[in-house]
């Protein structure tokens, strides 16, 4: 596909000294969560790192689900259970409020805009108008 003459420089570089094997945990329920352990290059655990540990869960909207990610405090899976619930409630919340100033800044946009004019969304024409 074509991006109209523009082109795109993206770094597909991988940081050699970033790397993480990935193991995952659910309780087939709500809760899975995903221990990211640092590894060497040559796949063996990186000690010197410390294991970083994320929740997932997905809420069910009238648009279908909505996921919801967020890293836990934790030294270890017992730990990261222990967390799991007041990391989704804030995730929660925070999606919540972006979702919230997403629909004040619509608001004030339509606000803003002549009256009569029809929005970006609208491409009916009205006769007579």
């Amino acid at each position: 596909m074509s991006n109209g003459g523009q082109e795109q420089n993206i770094d597909f570089t991988v940081d050699k000294d970033n790397l993480y094997r990935e193991e995952s945990v659910t309780d087939l329920k709500i809760a899975s969560i995903r221990r990211l352990i640092p590894v060497k290059l040559d796949g063996t655990e990186d000690k010197s790192r410390t294991h970083i540990f994320i929740g997932h869960t997905q809420l069910m909207s009238p648009q279908g689900p909505v996921p919801l990610q967020a890293p836990l405090e934790a030294n270890n899976i017992e730990e990261a259970l222990g967390a799991f619930p007041k990391a989704m409630e804030g995730a929660m919340a925070k999606m919540v409020e972006n979702i919230r100033k997403m629909q004040e800044k619509q608001q004030q946009q339509q606000q803003q805009q002549p009256q009569g004019q029809q929005g970006d969304g609208s491409r009916i024409i009205m006769p007579g108008r």
